[in-house]
């Protein structure tokens, strides 16, 4: 047998030792007991390739992290093309929004709840649009409702649009649940975090205005430390109809909430514990009950929308697959 150059046997050794390691890994492939690892989260957010929109004095920091929010749906869908930011003028976030510029409408709206929210300042109420307060030059003499200020106008909802449509203009984030301050408050009253809804589904008594009140309760600190809510109606096709002065507006059939609960306390899923609730768009008075709520994976199927992504994977699955009646006081 010839003597082999130094080169040549070289790249013999290397070829040997990759058919090794291949046929070690063909083996393994069949040992149930040898699996690759788990990620993190597979299907967290990693960015966004919607349009941004925010206040100009938002930190960039803030534009950068705010994506990655336990609240923060998953963008990775046709309903959602921008992502709306909104920061308060010291730079802390207040709430985002998933939006569709095609129908100007809300997809969702997502926002944190912890002490600094909750609360209540002691010199704001609502009142106070009506005692002459202004936000960006609306109130004064009612609810200071206006177009989003951070949307161009060719994809905004003017207030107006609603008059006479037989529809309020109904709070996502409501009005009630950010009373810290003038300007968290003023931010609720833009059109983008709003739909139609019939009186009696968004007036007390009624049932959506009974779950808002609920989640205050749940707002308590003995109740959470954080609390991460997602509220929306359905915009996807054959679930919502248009109305308004021009029927231009996305009245949806359903309307939802995804709230994920986090308690150092709590003993299960490192803390974590979530539900969801369902209810279609009529005149209801119901109190809140154990037949509105559903798991959060029922919503995503029912929606089309990935709540909660950013959760580590195993924390989000155990999460989404159920919850307990007695977490959330429910009967």
């Amino acid at each position: 047998m010839p003597r082999l150059s130094i080169s040549k046997r070289c790249r013999y050794i290397r070829l040997s030792a990759s058919l090794f390691v291949a046929c070690l890994l063909w083996g393994c492939s069949n040992d149930d007991s040898v699996v690759p690892p788990k990620q993190v989260n597979d299907n967290r957010n990693t960015g966004t390739a919607q349009t941004l929109y925010t206040e100009s004095t938002t930190p960039a920091s803030v534009k950068t992290s705010a994506v990655y929010g336990l609240e923060i749906p998953s963008l990775k869908t046709d309903l959602v093309d921008a992502f709306i930011v909104h920061t308060l003028p010291n730079g802390t976030l207040n709430y985002c929004i998933g939006y569709n510029t095609q129908l100007k409408a809300n997809c969702w709206t997502a926002f944190k709840w912890y002490n600094k929210f909750s609360s209540k300042n002691s010199n704001w109420d609502r009142d106070k649009w009506r005692e002459g307060e202004t936000f960006n030059g609306y109130g004064g003499t009612g609810d200071p409702f206006q177009p989003d200020p951070v949307l161009p106008d060719a994809v905004r909802i003017r207030q107006d649009e609603y008059s006479s449509s037989g529809y309020q203009r109904g709070h996502l984030l409501a009005s009630a649940d950010r009373l810290n301050s003038k300007e968290a408050n003023g931010q609720t009253f833009y059109m983008s975090n709003m739909h139609p809804q019939l009186g009696d589904f968004n007036n007390k008594p009624s049932v959506w205005w009974n779950l808002e009140n609920t989640l205050r309760d749940y707002d308590k600190s003995d109740f959470r430390d954080t609390l991460y809510v997602v509220k929306g109606g359905t915009i996807s096709t054959g679930k919502y109809k248009m109305v308004g002065r021009n029927n231009n507006l996305v009245c949806p059939s359903y309307f939802y909430m995804a709230v994920l609960a986090y308690k150092e306390k709590y003993q299960l899923n490192s803390g974590y514990f979530a539900i969801a609730f369902w209810m279609e768009h009529k005149a209801n008075s119901d109190n809140v009950s154990a037949k509105y709520a559903i798991t959060i994976r029922e919503l995503e199927e029912r929606t089309g929308i990935d709540f909660f992504c950013n959760l580590p994977d195993e924390i989000e699955d155990a999460v989404e697959n159920r919850y307990y009646l007695s977490d959330w006081r429910l009967n």
